[in-house]
């Protein structure tokens, strides 16, 4: 039966928007590109999270833990707001049961380091940006499984969602903590080490993004658009969008300052896309999930974009403002200072005052070297 269940999805699945949603499946099927992929995704997810390990200071943690308000914030904004987004627009937009694993894979997963950099684009809290990002990382490890088995019961009628692979889910999230700690350890030893390996591992994402689009693409060849209907495309556009409109809307209601908001609104809208293709390309059988593992690279490309704009929108008229606070605190306490010293000078001039009797007070001049 359940072998008999899989063979319309493999073929590939009518999506709403007449495309196949599915479709692309014998294309994956190479062995050798199929493999190609694999170290590639491979590669990039260790690299990300040795990245991650890196930007993490243990001294910086116990005043985190003390205050725990990135820890709730990365609770509320990767495992709360993001799975019920990602759960309504496939509901909002019908897709089928493979499209929307793929859209909820995306969301329930924790916070990538595309915000990090972002962060310090727009002047946010870096410190509160890698909090909030390894919090959710490590949160990972027993929410996302549990935020997947949740929402993806609308389709549990379907063969995908009943052989949803949660033990491999789990196994895959279980494997990014030795490259974390590895990376904790390193900055710990060597810092400036570190600092290089955070560095490249953002320069990674990038190139990750690049080289498997360019093998995707080879995979699929020129059908690939006819593959992915319109919807999936417009939840790749609206999804991190939206999700930063959430990220920052949490940090208001926190009435955290400006530039926590803009670090918080970039934390929950970023994912971690390598994540999310490692799961899909290492979990499911390529006939089975077919192009829509194409769906983290497309959330990456828009979710960059979207940031990119976000950072473009600051420099030209948020900036601005920021430089006026930071200059006014300044000269709020330049003014304090030379009235102090004003006082100083005044006192010194008029000379000493001591009380000699109860009624009388005399005035001892101070001579002044010059």
């Amino acid at each position: 039966m359940a072998g008999s269940a899989l063979t319309p999805t493999a073929a590939g699945s009518s999506g709403p928007d007449g495309g196949s949603v599915a479709g692309g499946g014998g294309a994956f099927g190479d062995r050798s590109l199929s493999q190609g992929l694999s170290v590639v995704v491979g590669l990039a997810l260790c690299v990300t999270m040795l990245g991650l390990g890196c930007a993490v200071e243990l001294g910086q943690l116990g005043p985190q833990l003390r205050r725990p308000v990135g820890l709730l914030l990365a609770l509320l904004g990767q495992f709360v707001a993001m799975p019920l987004l990602a759960f309504l627009l496939a509901l909002i937009f019908a897709l089928d049961e493979v499209a929307a694993v793929a859209v909820l894979i995306c969301g329930c997963c924790p916070g990538g380091n595309l915000s990090n950099l972002m962060s310090v684009l727009v002047d946010g809290d870096m410190n509160l940006s890698v909090i909030m990002t390894a919090s959710s990382t490590l949160l990972a490890l027993l929410l996302m499984p549990l935020c997947l088995w949740v929402y993806s019961r609308h389709w549990i009628h379907t063969a995908l969602v009943r052989l949803l692979p949660l033990g491999a889910v789990s196994l895959t999230l279980g494997s990014t903590l030795l490259p974390i700690s590895l990376g904790v350890l390193l900055r710990y030893r060597h810092p400036r080490a570190a600092d290089l390996m955070v560095k490249i591992s953002l320069w990674s994402l990038l190139a990750t993004l690049v080289i498997l689009f360019i093998l995707t693409g080879t995979m699929l060849g020129p059908d690939l658009m006819a593959h992915i209907p319109a919807s999936v495309y417009t939840i790749a556009v609206l999804m991190p969008l939206v999700g930063y409109a959430l990220g920052y809307g949490l940090a208001t209601v926190f009435k955290m300052p400006p530039h926590c908001r803009r670090t918080v609104s970039l934390e929950t809208g970023c994912q971690n896309v390598q994540l999310c293709t490692a799961i899909l390309k290492l979990t499911f059988p390529p006939e089975l999930i077919g192009s829509m593992y194409m769906f983290p690279l497309l959330y990456a490309l828009f979710q960059s974009a979207e940031a990119g704009l976000f950072v473009l929108v600051y420099k030209m008229y948020g900036r601005d403002s920021y430089k006026q606070d930071t200059l006014g605190e300044e000269e709020d306490t330049d003014i304090s200072y030379k009235k102090l010293k004003e006082e100083e000078v005044a006192d010194t001039s008029y000379g000493t005052v001591t009380a000699e009797e109860h009624n009388s007070i005399q005035m001892e001049p101070t001579q002044t070297a010059l």
